[in-house]
């Protein structure tokens, strides 16, 4: 499959087109989001469809709002950042609102008492049910390490309270091979996410592929596009998916220009047909990243993105 290829029935327009519908109701106010109310669906062909909750930066950083949000654009897959955690379980550290990748400033999960840290996962529990109730399953969470072996222990902890099957942070070779032991412990996978400067290699094995059984990728195939001046990411799929816990969606050019999806170079459709006619169990989150028009909502710009990937995968 390969970015020229062409299905008559499949094209950027009608990909684009509809997106506006979804999006108006997207928008529209929710009474709540108890389980009498419909659940959301956003696996298209069997293709699990997300978001990292980093897109609807700028509201409320809580649990509550980010569940609403993400009901609002039918989401039922998501990439749960720290604020929203640390504020619903009373984590300590203070999450950079809004902040992500190489210029964030992560705070990590301070040391704490054996009990109060017992209440900490219990509230990530309920945290857990009151997404799971709403019909959104929290596949991944973000919340930095800390320094110490306890702080580390702890923060797989947290994932599998919250029913997560990973852990996303940023590339970091050492780090990797210093959470290797622990991510197998738990067997819960570390996913490290790639930027324009440290894309996987497919010229021979990548480093990272070689510390550890649960030590994977969060590949991010704009940076990809944007890292290697508008080569494909297909070709590092196709070498390490059985190593891909998820994707960040989101469409950039060889320039580096975050755009409205369609209007840049990531073949994000080539790359969701490709997890569709394969079957990998890959989650593809949308990344909103480019700005958002004036008038519009981040809340609207994902359900752009989600209508886009329905059609790409119907």
């Amino acid at each position: 499959m390969t970015r020229n290829s062409h299905n008559p029935l499949l094209t950027r327009r009608t990909i684009l087109g509809g997106a506006a519908g979804l999006a108006a109701t997207a928008v529209l106010p929710r009474a709540g989001f108890g389980a009498e109310e419909a659940k959301p669906s956003s696996v298209f062909g069997g293709v699990r469809v997300g978001c990292i909750t980093y897109s609807y930066r700028g509201g409320a950083d809580t649990a509550e709002y980010t569940l609403e949000c993400l009901l609002k654009d039918g989401l039922s897959e998501t990439e749960l950042m720290d604020g929203p955690i640390r504020a619903y379980a009373g984590l300590p550290g203070r999450a950079g609102k809004g902040k992500k990748g190489d210029d964030a400033k992560p705070q990590p999960i301070d040391a704490d008492r054996p009990k109060v840290r017992e209440g900490q996962l219990v509230k990530c529990e309920q945290l857990r049910k009151m997404f799971s109730d709403a019909g959104v399953n929290i596949h991944i969470h973000k919340i930095p390490f800390g320094q110490t072996d306890d702080d580390i222990d702890f923060n797989f902890q947290i994932a599998k309270a919250l029913g997560c099957k990973a852990i996303t942070t940023e590339r970091n070779d050492q780090l990797a091979k210093r959470l290797a032991s622990f991510a197998a412990k738990h067997k819960i996978w570390v996913a490290f996410h790639n930027h324009t400067s440290n894309v996987p290699t497919i010229e021979s094995i990548d480093p990272l592929m070689q510390i550890g059984d649960y030590i994977g990728f969060n590949f991010d195939i704009g940076h990809y596009v944007a890292g290697t001046k508008g080569k494909s990411p297909i070709p590092v799929l196709e070498k390490y998916h059985d190593k891909i816990i998820s994707l960040h969606l989101k469409d950039r050019n060889a320039e580096g220009a975050n755009l409205p999806w369609g209007e840049g170079q990531t073949p994000i459709k080539d790359v969701l047909q490709l997890l569709k006619k394969e079957k990998w169990p890959i989650y593809a989150d949308i990344e909103l990243e480019y700005k958002v028009p004036e008038g519009s909502t981040s809340v609207a710009e994902v359900a752009k993105c989600v209508q886009y990937c329905k059609t790409a995968l119907a």
